[in-house]
């Protein structure tokens, strides 16, 4: 096992799933037998704010924050979050992103607009970005609100950690009443190039 650790950041607005995503991403990590650490940043998440969680993993983690410029993974649940934390990445670091825009109340109310091109900006900025349609793979999967379980299988796909860990951890965290959709999400995010 290599002393490197790995620092994956989620970030979105309350409500997508970001928290059950970092827990299924730690449990799946520990599966695998690795040191981890997660922290939460909530910012008004009941209401739609920003939630931020870091994840670290490898043969022995010291601190659950992803320092700036450090992060090998950004995993987006909306494009507009996405941009603003693009800090946290490391140069040549992975985006895999929601094609999803979520208004802020401050746009709700008419006081500013939502940027224009997020994508595109997220994508000129980096390189290696998978922008994912999670909604409407979500959908087909079944429930809209696995959008998280789709983004996850795309994430599963730029790490090097066996697909049963995933399958485990996807099993012990999600209810069993969302179980079969969300499997079945996560595989249709798996499967994304």
């Amino acid at each position: 096992m290599s002393d490197k650790v790995t620092n994956i950041v989620l970030v979105g607005v309350g409500g997508q799933g970001i928290l059950l995503a970092a827990e299924i991403l730690s449990e799946t990590f520990m599966l695998a037998g690795f040191d981890v650490k997660k922290s939460e940043i909530h910012g008004m998440s009941q209401r739609g704010g920003s939630v931020v969680s870091h994840v670290r993993y490898g043969k022995e983690v010291f601190s659950p924050m992803v320092p700036e410029g450090e992060g090998d993974i950004l995993f987006g649940f909306e494009l507009m979050e996405s941009y603003r934390y693009l800090s946290l990445l490391k140069p040549g670091g992975t985006v895999v992103v929601n094609d999803l825009c979520i208004a802020p109340p401050a746009v709700l109310v008419g006081q500013e607009t939502y940027p224009a091109d997020m994508a595109l900006k997220i994508q000129e900025l980096c390189p290696d970005c998978l922008l994912v349609d999670g909604q409407n793979l979500a959908i087909e999967a079944g429930n809209a609100r696995a959008a998280n379980t789709v983004l996850l299988g795309a994430v599963s796909k730029r790490l090097d950690i066996e697909e049963k860990y995933w399958i485990e951890a996807i099993e012990k965290m999600v209810p069993k009443k969302a179980l079969d959709v969300n499997l079945k999400a996560f595989q249709m995010g798996r499967g994304l190039k």
